[in-house]
């Protein structure tokens, strides 16, 4: 990417997923709120060499400094809620209480580049469940066609 002849880097982020439990929610000594919470994401896929289902959780430590969002995620935000959130990958140093450097790595959200979607809440998906169709949506067909 390339604007006015110069580089352009990028850090975002774009995450869909399961909130994995409440979420956090503090106010700093300077009267700023913030929201902690994990969003788990799966990756599901089909061993070629034994035909075996596999999975994979990772989860995403996520933590919202926009004032506007941290309301929203204190008011809808809970355990299971499915949500997509954009924002900044960062990783922060601090001292645990043995005094060693530690090293976390957060998507970020804050300012005006951040998103919080809702796709739904915990108490929707029974519901939404039901139109789901059977058998395994991530099962690829690698077959060609022609």
């Amino acid at each position: 990417m390339w604007s006015n002849g110069r580089k352009v880097l990028v850090n975002r982020i774009t995450i869909t997923g399961y909130v994995g439990r409440d979420p956090e929610i503090r106010t700093t000594d300077k009267g700023a709120k913030v929201a902690n919470f994990s969003v788990a994401t799966t990756e599901k896929w089909k061993d070629k060499s034994t035909g075996e289902q596999k999975e994979r959780t990772e989860w995403h430590r996520c933590v919202c400094w926009s004032e506007g969002l941290v309301g929203v995620i204190e008011r809808f935000v809970k355990t299971g809620t499915h949500v997509l959130i954009e924002g900044q990958v960062q990783t922060r140093k601090w001292t645990d209480k043995d005094g060693m450097d530690r090293y976390t790595t957060e998507v970020v959200m804050s300012g005006f580049t951040s998103k919080l979607e809702l796709l739904s809440s915990k108490s929707e998906e029974p519901a939404a469940a039901k139109n789901v169709p059977t058998g395994d949506p991530f099962a690829i067909d690698d077959k060609i066609p022609f």
